[in-house]
């Protein structure tokens, strides 16, 4: 019980009552009224319980509980960690900012229910799989389409993986970039392939080892960068609901998880038991109740999913550093 949570939720039921939520339901079993309704109650056994035992009767007496079956069956749930970055940029290329953000291209082909990629649209009408990242940047094919520069492709990597950034521009604006879509190509993770190639070991993966080895050798690690094949583009919007998750609402730090859509029901209250590092890395147990109001790239499958850890360096470092197991519960 407690106030970041209370406004999770309170996003949850926002988002619940506009009727373009519907779309999204039934996911499996489960119907619009009944994830909507499950929200609503939750929240006021959350509010008026007078104590632990009689809200551990209420929500077992009232609800099903669903357990994630996980990447094996027996609910093994991967969780990593996403936050929303800050990063200085400029609307012009320069030596200090030179890797850009594209704006989503007219041929980008979506799916107009479930917004997953499909393909590029060529000129005959059919539809063919994009070119790799490392296709993309060294054909020049988006060139004329940039929304923003940042200063390195560690920077704008980071954005792609995250899916937005308050960007601190050179004029001394703020500027909000967000999810515009992305390319149907598959997604490798940069720290995987770093930890694939005995480069990091599984004790030392975080953000900041990926930096110090990036500020070191940026073409080394920028080999890397290009295995993940996904291209992401985004878009400038309104930073009052900044930073929105794909429900459009905005997430909130430690209370809001991404998850796979095409599984799980969005909006919905989840329980997750897990273990979180602190910032001088000790490991924590973290059993949260948290609000299903994300996706990502990475976050496929029902073993699979990420705890959004705020906004700036300190969730950064945090988010970085988040790589363990546990189990999920709708």
């Amino acid at each position: 019980r407690d106030l970041f949570l209370e406004d999770a939720i309170d996003n949850s039921i926002s988002w619940f009552s506009l009727p373009s939520s519907k779309q999204w339901f039934p996911i499996g079993e489960i119907t619009h009224t009944q994830a909507q309704d499950s929200v609503i109650e939750l929240q006021t056994l959350l509010t008026h319980s007078e104590s632990q035992e009689a809200f551990i009767t209420e929500l077992q007496s009232k609800f099903d509980i669903y357990k994630s079956i996980g990447c094996d069956g027996n609910g093994t749930v991967l969780f990593t960690g996403y936050y929303s970055p800050d990063f200085h940029a400029s609307t012009v290329p320069s030596a200090q900012y030179s890797s850009p953000l594209y704006q989503r291209p007219d041929d980008l082909m979506t799916d107009p229910n479930s917004g997953e990629p499909l393909g590029r649209k060529n000129a005959d009408g059919s539809v063919s799989s994009w070119p790799t990242r490392i296709e993309i940047e060294s054909s020049g094919m988006l060139n004329g389409t940039e929304l923003v520069w940042v200063e390195d492709d560690l920077d704008a990597y980071i954005i792609h993986v995250n899916g937005s950034a308050r960007l601190r521009m050179d004029n001394g604006d703020l500027m909000y970039v967000g999810y515009a879509g992305k390319t149907d190509r598959p997604y490798s993770g940069l720290g995987q392939s770093l930890m694939d190639a005995e480069l990091i070991s599984s004790d030392d993966i975080s953000l900041r080892s990926i930096q110090r080895m990036y500020d070191k050798d940026p073409a080394k690690v920028k080999k890397f960068i290009d295995k993940n094949e996904s291209y992401v583009f985004f878009t400038e919007y309104s930073g009052s609901n900044w930073p929105a998750g794909s429900l459009g609402v905005p997430v909130t730090q430690e209370r809001s998880i991404a998850t796979d859509k095409k599984i799980f029901p969005r909006g919905s209250i989840v329980l997750v038991d897990t273990k979180v590092k602190s910032l001088t890395g000790e490991e924590l147990s973290f059993i949260q109740f948290m609000t299903d109001q994300d996706t990502g790239g990475a976050i496929q499958a029902p073993g699979r999913a990420d705890l959004f850890m705020g906004v700036g360096p300190t969730a950064g470092i945090r988010a970085g550093n988040q790589y363990a197991e546990g189990q999920l519960y709708y």
